[in-house]
């Protein structure tokens, strides 16, 4: 038998959308408990019940981030891992370049909030290495190739280019990377 009343769904969801504009106004370091429960519009303690410390509710939100990124494959390989990337360069480039080197930064030094970072993109590195498998079978990508080093080959770039050269994640060079990294597409 439970106890009290049960939780309200919706304030999580408001909880946690606060401290996504927090994370993105201040990043890790500057996200403050007291300000998510004030944008939420709920008490400190309500907040505290759910998440004892900023990194489980870190961990939360990363956690509710991997149900919204979808990866559904289809029957075209090539163009599934060209929309992932173009996708993953797009969503790199509207989130402030501050916040991603927080996040890991913040995965280098909490082991929590860094499992909940490893497991957003687990998920999605396995369905992208089963593309890439198949990509294989149909002879797009040779067979030599580790399909889970072909994603990073696909993905590393773009953290790079975002957290090093500073350079735009533009979905012409998404596409260009593809290119590279597959070669051109050969014709029919």
């Amino acid at each position: 038998m439970t106890r009290g009343r049960p939780r309200d769904t919706a304030i999580e969801g408001r909880l946690l959308a606060a401290a996504a504009e927090e994370l993105r106004r201040g990043g890790y370091e500057g996200l403050s408990i007291d300000r998510v429960a004030e944008r939420a519009g709920v008490a400190k303690t309500t907040l505290y019940r759910r998440w004892a410390s900023k990194a489980e509710l870190v961990v939360a939100l990363i956690a509710s981030m991997r149900e919204e990124i979808p990866f559904e494959p289809s029957d075209d390989p090539r163009g599934d891992l060209t929309t992932l990337v173009v996708t993953i360069a797009a969503g790199l480039s509207s989130t402030p370049t501050s916040l991603i080197a927080d996040l890991a930064a913040a995965s280098a030094r909490d082991p929590r909030v860094g499992e909940s970072v490893r497991a957003l993109w687990a998920d999605r590195h396995g369905a992208v290495t089963a593309v890439v498998a198949k990509a294989q079978q149909a002879g797009i990508v040779l067979s030599h190739v580790a399909p889970a080093v072909l994603v990073d080959q696909l993905v590393g770039p773009l953290y790079y280019r975002l957290l090093v050269t500073g350079e735009p994640l533009t979905p012409d060079y998404a596409r260009t990377l593809m290119l590279s990294v597959l070669g051109p597409e050969e014709s029919p």
